[in-house]
C-alpha cells in the first residue's frame, strides 16, 4: 500500500544520506601523476582508473559527474533532492581491493582519506566523511583510529574483500575489535565479484555481481562467527544485495548442515540485527526489507551521484506506508543514532546546524 504524497506536507530534519560518494579531484590528479589514473575523458563525464585501484577492466569508464568533485553543485543536487546531510564516502573504484601490492592499497587508501577530509570540509555544515578501512590489511585499525581520532570522520567504509583475504579472516579480528569498542558505522560497499569473466557483458558486474557479492561476504561473517565476537554496527549498502532474498536458503543450511553450524544462532538471527540502505529501487522490495529487518534498522541511501543512484530517495521512502514517525527513523533519525561524534575538527556533527537542532535524547 502507499499513500499519496503531499508537496506541502513537512519534511522531517534533518535528511540524512548515509550512501553517498566522492572522488576528490586533488587525489585523481595524483593517482594520474603515478600513472593509475586517467582523466582525460573528465569533461565527457568519465575517467579510468588502473586495474590495481578500480578493480575493473583496464580503461573501463568510470561515470564521473561534477558533483563527485564540485562541492557547489553537490550542494545544489542535495538541495533539489530535500537532503539536509550527506554522509560521504570513496566508492569502491578506490579500495584497491584487489592488488596484490600491499603498499599501493595502503597508500591510496591514506591518500583517498585525507582528500576526503579536506573535501567534506569545504560545506561542514552539510557533509561528514566515512573513512575508508583497507580489510585485509594489518594497519587497517590504525586508519580508524586516524581518521577518527585525527580526521574527524562520522563512520567508515569497508569492501567485502581486501589484501586477499575474506572478511572472516583472522587478519581483520583487530578491526571488528577496534570497531565494536568505538561502536563505529561502517558502509559495507561491494568492492569485487567472482566469475568477472561471465559478468563481463552489459555492465553485470555491478548490476548482479555487487548484490551477489555483499551477500558471499556478510554470510562469510555470519557463518564465520564474526558477529558471534563482535558487536558491529554494519549497514549493508543496496539494501543488502541479494541477502534478503537468500536468508531462508541460509537457515535452512544451518539447519540441515554441520558444516554450516559455524555459530550460536541461524543466520536470520543476525541479519536481523544489521543495518540496511533503502537504495533497492523499488516500492514493493524497500517495503519488505523494512517489514523483514524493522524501521530502526533502515537508513536512507541513494548511492549518489553515480548513474545508477536512486535520485529521489526523499520520494522512495515517502511514498510507502509508514508513520510520520517512522519516516522520520528512516530519513534521519536512525543515522543520528549510529554516526559517531568526534571531538576533532573538520567533522564535528554537532557542529552541523540540522543536526544540532534536531538530536534527541535516547
Amino acid at each position: 500500500m502507499t499513500r499519496e504524497i503531499s508537496a506541502s506536507r513537512p519534511r522531517p530534519s534533518p535528511v540524512i544520506d548515509i550512501h553517498s560518494h566522492a572522488m576528490p579531484l586533488p587525489l585523481l590528479v595524483a593517482l594520474q601523476r603515478r600513472g593509475l589514473a586517467d582523466l582525460s575523458g573528465m569533461d565527457a563525464g568519465s575517467i579510468s582508473i588502473d586495474p590495481a585501484v578500480c578493480g575493473l577492466n583496464r580503461g573501463a569508464a568510470i561515470p564521473f559527474p561534477a558533483e563527485q568533485y564540485d562541492i557547489e553543485k553537490r550542494l545544489r543536487s542535495m538541495d533539489a533532492a530535500g537532503v539536509s546531510v550527506h554522509a560521504v564516502s570513496a566508492p569502491p573504484f578506490l579500495f584497491a581491493s584487489e592488488s596484490t601490492d600491499d603498499a599501493l592499497t595502503s597508500a591510496v587508501v591514506r591518500q583517498s582519506n585525507d582528500a576526503l577530509a579536506e573535501f567534506v570540509a569545504q560545506a561542514p555544515d552539510r557533509l561528514v566523511g566515512m573513512a575508508t578501512l583497507p580489510v585485509g590489511l594489518p594497519e587497517a585499525s590504525e586508519e580508524l583510529r586516524r581518521c577518527i581520532d585525527e580526521l574527524g570522520f562520522a563512520g567508515a567504509t569497508i569492501g567485502t574483500y581486501g589484501g586477499g583475504a575474506e572478511l572472516d579472516a583472522p587478519v581483520n579480528d583487530a578491526l571488528w575489535d577496534e570497531l565494536s569498542r568505538r561502536q563505529i558505522l561502517v558502509l559495507v560497499h561491494p568492492s569485487r565479484v567472482s566469475g568477472r569473466t561471465r559478468l563481463a557483458d552489459y555492465h553485470l558486474v555491478q548490476l548482479f555481481g555487487y548484490p551477489v557479492e555483499t551477500g558471499l561476504a556478510i554470510s562469510r561473517l555470519v557463518f564465520g562467527g564474526v558477529l558471534d565476537r563482535y558487536d558491529l554496527r554494519l549497514c549493508l549498502a543496496h539494501g543488502g544485495g541479494c541477502l534478503p532474498g537468500i536468508t531462508p536458503r541460509l537457515d535452512l543450511g544451518y539447519e540441515r548442515k554441520s558444516s554450516a553450524r559455524m555459530m550460536l544462532r541461524p543466520p536470520s538471527d543476525y541479519l536481523r540485527t544489521l543495518l540496511y540502505d533503502t537504495a533497492v529501487f523499488d516500492d514493493a522490495a524497500l517495503a519488505r526489507l523494512i517489514d523483514n529487518v524493522g524501521v530502526p534498522n533502515v537508513l536512507m541511501g541513494s548511492d549518489f551521484p553515480f548513474d545508477l543512484a536512486d535520485r529521489s530517495p526523499l520520494q522512495s521512502v515517502r511514498a510507502l506506508d509508514l508513520t510520520d514517525e517512522e519516516e522520520h527513523m528512516i530519513l534521519g533519525g536512525n543515522a543520528l543514532r549510529f554516526l559517531s561524534r568526534p571531538t576533532c575538527r573538520p567533522n564535528r556533527l554537532e557542529e552541523i546546524p540540522q543536526l544540532r537542532q534536531s538530536r534527541r535524547t535516547p
